[in-house]
């Protein structure tokens, strides 16, 4: 299989230098020293090369491994032996929340004309848990939910939906899911896009501004949340009603499909 042509090597890590910095701050802070990240990189960078290698044929020898990557072939032959790190699964409550959420917002009984998410009353929350699992009890998922700021109870004892629930609150565990996830499929996008020699195949987008006042800051910052959180209602319902009204067939291909926003501001040095 041929593969994009990537940038000159001397032009790419000078690009990916300011990526990497808050990744690396994140590791020093967390007491991650660069041996151990070191020694995570050289395996990842023997699993990758292998991957690539094997979709063109057989397993690649050890020798082809230590020419493309550098690293030594004894090195090599004890990562090799050594069992492969398989990726974590969602933690459940990632899996089980991010469903109800979608199911609220993207069935049209549960939002009114705006898109808004409509109250729920007990038994229409109690339906909405059980359609998506049966292993949780619905007043598990209550109590979770409004201990978390994720629902409320209004006078009426109906269910009201924050709709800033797509922002992870279940925990470190969640956020560190959703940091592997996303940041993983924008580098791949982004990936794909610098070794295209055509049209980029991926979206990547962004609005960008310096020099702006601490309130202007604010302000298209506020904007940049609410229309970001419109945008994904919106594709959410649509997404749904296309799973829903899909075909299933055994065994036939799929696609996992994420688009993400994300908004990130910083003083200036003067």
């Amino acid at each position: 299989m041929d593969l994009p042509s990537p940038p000159p090597p001397g032009a790419l890590l000078h690009a990916l230098r300011r990526p990497l910095r808050p990744l690396l701050r994140l590791l020093i802070r967390a007491g991650v020293t660069f041996p151990v990240f070191a020694e995570m990189l050289r395996g990842l960078y023997v699993e990758t090369a292998a991957r690539d290698l094997s979709s063109d044929g057989g397993p690649p020898t050890d020798s082809r491994l230590a020419l493309l990557t550098g690293v030594h072939r004894k090195e090599i032959r004890r990562l090799r032996e050594e069992p492969a790190p398989v990726d974590d699964a969602p933690p459940a409550v990632v899996t089980l929340n991010s469903q109800l959420i979608s199911r609220w917002l993207g069935l049209p009984e549960n939002t009114n004309q705006a898109g808004d998410p409509l109250p729920l009353s007990r038994a229409a929350f109690d339906a909405l848990v059980v359609s998506v699992t049966t292993d949780v009890r619905p007043r598990s998922v209550l109590d979770s939910w409004l201990a978390q700021g994720i629902a409320t109870l209004d006078v009426d004892e109906h269910i009201r939906l924050n709709v800033a629930a797509f922002i992870p609150r279940e925990g470190q565990e969640a956020r560190l899911f959703y940091l592997a996830r996303n940041l993983h499929d924008h580098m791949a996008a982004a990936a794909a896009n610098v070794s295209a020699e055509g049209t980029p195949p991926f979206l990547e987008r962004s609005l960008h501004y310096d020099g702006l006042s601490p309130e202007a800051a604010q302000k298209l910052e506020a904007a940049g949340r609410a229309a970001a959180q419109q945008l994904l209602v919106e594709l959410n319902r649509l997404a749904l009603s296309l799973v829903e009204g899909q075909a299933t067939t055994p065994g036939a291909p799929t696609v996992r499909t994420n688009l993400g926003v994300y908004l990130y501001r910083e003083e200036e040095t003067p």
